[in-house]
């Protein structure tokens, strides 16, 4: 009840509108107690005693009533929607915010399909708690109370013989709502399963069609489609049982109460039209107490999808600024990584490290994969926080400053080019949205990407398709490139940023990160040695540690880690370390 408690809080800036909901709510309830009410007179003062005033009066009496309630049904039906559907978007707004706060561990953990998963199917669980059944349990709370009211206005006796069916429902009904809460649960957990599978595959076409997995795949999606087409059948089944269960028991009462009601009019004790009304009444009593019990079950699916979801809202980012945090000024003397230890779930990957980086120095970070040099740089912009230690830009540790001025002073291009489903401009433009389109075209000018963009069908206006999908991998890292030149940052991250081009794409991206280092603290993450030969500085990594640093011909001359790692890349050329020493086929990152 905790959690459905935190629901109805969010409709307090609605009080006013839930208040004349459920006025309207009440007013529902009362008209149809008194459609039942009316009975009596329509059957004692026209059928039996055949009154004719009252033969004008009724009807019009019963018009009236419909009017009111149909007219106050729809009011409270578009003013508790209205409270539903806005509580569940802003749900969902903070929801979808508190994601975007999480540092990279969070996104580690928690699968993209996952995350969808909450953000779609569990908030539509909480639209249906929300929307649909706290009108009707406030609704039918009201119907209920006004035809119990008529049925003991009108005889006492047969209400306590009609209301010993009651308690009878109380035990089916919360072992019901058990049963749907585990099986909500269970759907829910699976549905985000299915949807992680979708965006894995979908995404991932171009693997899957290559290595012929389409069987194995539709067999994976088939199994985990079955499992949830289970989980639903179950839901459907107990949903389907609680109705007919409900109107069993509801049999009984009403069999009960037509002997016992017929036996007092036969004996003169009680009125035909008393009688009627009052089973008029009783009968009404059925759908709204069918509705509640529908409603329990729906408010157990909320409940389950709420957990869900209040389970990530109240995830304290692992990356936050502190309370008296200030602005990080723009860097001017240089990064210091001191006594640097992280551990990814206790486990070490980086290990005491000292380095210091000099505003306009290019560094490059090399090793073998697992190395840790992608943890490293990561740290520089905050993506995760030192275990030990501490880095400090111009003698400020990061951590004392604000997150938004930090990351506003780095740029990054990586191997792995993340481009929206958007038009060239908006994705040059990603970050830096108040730049003008004539900083946008210089950007990609500088990035070698200005010619290739003005062919495409639509120029800068051209939508790239996700991922870009419509560019080739050279394209895509130039406009990525661009992307990272309009920003303008004095620090710059490149994360492997040519491993994955052809030669000749690489030459044309070479040029235009030639044009992105410029006068740029620059860190370089590098799998292929020779495009970092003019690097101001080379650190070697191996095992979260430093083990050498220094240029590329004194690590050569070194012949210790880096050597071994050079003549690994090297080992079919024949000329060996000779061509590593005298020349490339590729450009060099660096000056």
């Amino acid at each position: 009840m905790d959690i459905f408690k935190r629901l109805l809080k969010r409709a307090k800036p609605h009080i006013f509108k839930f208040v004349v909901a459920m006025f309207c709510m009440l007013i529902v309830g009362s008209t149809t107690s008194a459609l039942a009410f009316l009975v009596k007179p329509a059957i004692d003062d026209i059928f039996l005693t055949k009154n004719a005033r009252m033969l004008m009066w009724i009807p019009l009496a019963i018009v009236l009533v419909y009017f009111v309630k149909g007219a106050c049904s729809y009011a409270q039906t578009i003013l508790m929607n209205f409270i539903g559907q806005r509580i569940v978007a802003d749900l969902r707004n903070e929801l979808y915010a508190k994601i975007q706060q999480q540092s990279l561990a969070f996104f580690t953990k928690n699968s993209t399909g996952l995350l969808m998963s909450r953000i779609t199917n569990d908030v539509g669980y909480i639209q249906g708690a929300v929307s649909e059944a706290v009108t009707s349990l406030f609704k039918d709370s009201f119907t209920l109370l006004c035809l119990i009211f008529v049925i003991f206005y009108r005889d006492w006796k047969l209400a306590i013989v009609a209301m010993f069916v009651f308690p009878l429902t109380i035990y089916p009904i919360a072992k019901f709502g058990q049963k749907m809460r585990s099986i909500a649960t269970r759907t829910q957990v699976t549905m985000g399963s299915l949807t992680n599978l979708l965006q894995e595959t979908i995404s991932g076409t171009r693997i899957v069609k290559a290595f012929g997995m389409e069987d194995y795949e539709n067999k994976r999606f088939s199994g985990e489609n079955e499992n949830l087409l289970k989980l639903i059948l179950k839901s459907i089944s107990i949903s389907a049982l609680s109705s007919p269960f409900m109107e069993f028991l509801g049999g009984i009462g009403i069999a009960a109460i037509i002997f016992y009601g017929g036996y007092q009019v036969i004996n003169g004790h009680s009125t035909p039209g008393n009688f009627f009304s009052f089973l008029t009444a009783l009968i009404m009593l059925y759908e709204p107490v069918k509705r509640l019990t529908n409603v329990n079950n729906t408010i157990q699916q909320g409940i389950a999808g709420a957990q869900r979801v209040f389970s990530i809202i109240d995830t304290v980012p692992d990356i936050k600024n502190k309370e008296n945090a200030v602005s990080l000024p723009k860097i001017s003397k240089m990064i210091a990584i001191e006594n640097v230890t992280f551990c990814y779930e206790e486990t070490p990957v980086l290990k005491n490290i000292n380095l210091t980086i000099k505003a306009g120095e290019v560094v490059a970070f090399v090793g073998m994969s697992g190395g840790g040099k992608t943890t490293l740089v990561n740290l520089v912009p905050r993506f995760y926080d030192v275990t030990n230690g501490r880095i400090l830009i111009d003698g400020k540790d990061i951590r004392d400053v604000t997150i938004e001025s930090l990351r506003k002073q780095i740029g990054m291009v990586t191997q792995q080019t993340i481009l929206f489903n958007d038009t060239v401009r908006n994705n040059i433009a990603y970050g830096s949205i108040e730049k003008s389109e004539d900083a946008v075209i210089r950007a990609a000018k500088a990035a070698n990407a200005h010619d290739f963009i003005v062919n495409l069908p639509d120029g800068y206006d051209t939508v790239i398709g996700e991922q870009g999908t419509k560019l080739s991998g050279g394209e895509r890292q130039r406009i990525s490139i661009a992307r990272a030149l309009l920003k303008d940052a004095p620090i710059l991250i490149l994360d492997e940023a040519t491993s994955s081009l052809d030669t000749e794409a690489e030459i044309e991206v070479q040029d235009a990160l030639e044009n992105l280092m410029k006068d740029r603290t620059t860190l370089v993450i590098a799998h292929r040695l020779s495009t970092i030969r003019n690097a101001d500085r080379i650190i070697v990594l191996v095992g979260g540690e430093i083990v050498e640093e220094g240029t590329h011909d004194t690590l050569l001359g070194k012949k210790g880690e880096y050597y071994k790692l050079y003549n690994m890349q090297f080992k079919g050329d024949d000329n060996g370390i000779r061509d590593g020493m005298d020349g490339s086929d590729h450009k060099e990152l660096g000056r």
